[in-house]
């Protein structure tokens, strides 16, 4: 069993992920638009075809999953927060410096006693992610 993280992006869709690209290092694995369907899609307004359907991104061993969804909503992201974990503490400054651009930082990179390196931000998607390093050979 896996459970992944499913975003509904409120038409950011693709703005999302060319950001995490550069930011992650994500590898897009596949996007189907709106108008690429296999079936109609009921109630679709005009201007929708080419919105992001369904995307999936390869990051690291994790996929993380997205759409612009039916850009009605305020894509208010609230109650979770994504991960992620980086093997040493200049590549966990370098992403987390990334990923806050044109976001807030709501903890600042520091040592904690669990991460030599751990910091929490909301991105510019509000989106809240939580950047550490976890090589146990980092800590020393």
């Amino acid at each position: 069993m896996q459970v992944h993280a499913y975003l509904s992006l409120n038409g950011r869709c693709e703005e999302a992920i060319e950001f995490y690209r550069q930011a992650l290092g994500a590898e897009v694995q596949m996007i189907m638009r709106m108008k690429e369907s296999p079936e109609p899609i009921p109630n679709m307004r005009p201007g929708m075809e080419n919105k992001i359907l369904h995307a999936s991104l390869r990051i690291g061993d994790s996929v993380l999953m997205m759409s612009d969804g039916d850009c009605n909503d305020s894509g208010n992201f609230q109650g979770f927060s994504l991960a992620v974990d980086l093997p040493d503490i200049k590549a966990t400054r370098r992403c987390f410096d990334h990923m806050v651009t044109g976001g807030q930082v709501t903890m600042p990179l520091d040592k904690t006693f669990w991460s030599p390196c751990f910091g929490m931000l909301k991105d510019r998607f509000g989106v809240n992610w939580m950047v550490s390093v976890t090589d146990e050979s980092a800590k020393g």
